[in-house]
């Protein structure tokens, strides 16, 4: 699995995905706030394949 997920992309994606999460327990306490594990892990792994499919690299 090759990396495809800079620093600063990274970086924006934890925040995000924090974000989304807290939703899940303060403000709207909406259950959609949940996909923001997705760019947590994205974020983790280093790797996001729709960046793969869509060939971008960000580092």
């Amino acid at each position: 699995m090759e990396k495809n997920v800079g620093s600063i992309d990274k970086v924006i994606r934890i925040v995000v995905g924090l974000a989304l999460i807290a939703m899940v327990f303060v403000g709207p306490q909406t259950p959609w706030g949940w996909i923001g594990v997705i760019p947590l892990i994205t974020a983790f792994v280093n790797f996001c394949p729709l960046y793969k499919i869509l060939g971008i690299k960000s580092k």
